[in-house]
């Protein structure tokens, strides 16, 4: 299930997005998915400083988004069973507690 086409990624907040998974396993579509909407050139002009790193590996290892907040704060979510919608609603929820700018952003 993809996420909403229309939904607004803002980075501000963040400083490292590191995803990875191997490709050929059956439960990685969500995670490439989320390296979609975090690497789509309209979500990373929100913060240039932002580095997005996708780490394709081939050693049936679990798909992994560890995302590095400016504040030092991780999260860390295993998408071997979170759908794409999930990872987003969790990652936004805490961009927005961090950074009340960006639930206007989320508005336009």
């Amino acid at each position: 299930m993809a996420a909403p086409s229309k939904a607004t990624v803002v980075l501000k907040a963040v400083k490292k997005i590191t995803i990875q998974f191997c490709p050929f396993e059956s439960n990685v579509r969500s995670t490439r998915e989320f390296l979609t909407l975090v690497g789509s050139e309209k979500a990373r002009t929100t913060n240039m400083n932002c580095e997005v790193i996708p780490v394709v590996k081939h050693d049936k290892s679990e798909p992994i988004v560890d995302i590095t907040y400016v504040d030092g704060e991780k999260l860390l979510m295993k998408g071997a069973n979170l759908t794409c919608s999930e990872m987003l609603s969790a990652f936004q929820s805490r961009c927005v507690a961090k950074d009340p700018q960006a639930k206007v952003g989320e508005k336009k």
